[in-house]
């Protein structure tokens, strides 16, 4: 399985929000949740994560979305349930955007992330301790944008998902190795990154 994917270098037919989710109680407990038989029906967003969204929609200065996909987590589901009711707009929960699978790791303090980022930049194919291969989540990731791309025209479209898997995304869609999606600054949480009209090409300016 190829490690590195095409740059895209059309127009886009639609606009993208890529969003991550707000602070969880996952991030405020420090612990790695990944699997859907944890993610799914607990660790939600914290206060902070709260506060967090209700900052963010009294500021919004992108375009309202259309429609809004969102990783069927807790802590992302919460957080799309925010905008889409701020918005009065419907929801619709798409697996593929879920977090990175972690594993044997499931659980654990969230400082072991860094054993993962460390093979994943000398083969982004491994599944060291179970861990679900950046190739893999690119893939998903990927595959959601081009099924979008096939079925609508002209729209905005917000996608909320988790920190890994968004890193990856944006790496593969700029055609770069993803052996170096930990090089791009990590989004923060309820951060919200558009994607450009014309997506990058490696040794653009």
């Amino acid at each position: 399985m190829s490690t590195t994917f095409p740059a895209v270098t059309d127009q886009w037919q639609n606009r993208y929000l890529l969003m991550r989710h707000g602070h969880s109680l996952a991030n405020q407990q420090g612990v790695i949740i990944s699997s859907p038989e944890r993610g799914l029906a607990d660790y939600g967003l914290s206060r902070q994560g709260q506060q967090q969204l209700d900052r963010l929609l009294s500021i919004w200065h992108w375009a309202v979305p259309d429609r809004i996909l969102h990783s069927d987590f807790r802590r992302t589901s919460e957080t799309a349930e925010r905008i889409a009711g701020h918005f009065g707009l419907a929801l619709d929960a798409e697996p593929r955007l879920r977090e990175r699978h972690f594993g044997s790791l499931e659980g654990e303090q969230d400082d072991r992330y860094a054993e993962v980022w460390a093979s994943d930049s000398r083969d982004p194919g491994h599944h060291q301790a179970g861990v679900e291969s950046v190739v893999e989540v690119a893939a998903r990731m990927r595959a959601v944008i081009a099924e979008l791309e096939r079925r609508h025209n002209g729209e905005s479209i917000l996608l909320v998902s988790h920190g890994d898997p968004l890193q990856i995304l944006l790496t593969a869609l700029e055609g770069r190795e993803l052996s170096r999606h930990r090089e791009r600054e990590p989004l923060s949480p309820a951060s919200i990154i558009p994607l450009p009209s014309a997506p990058a090409v490696p040794g653009g300016g």
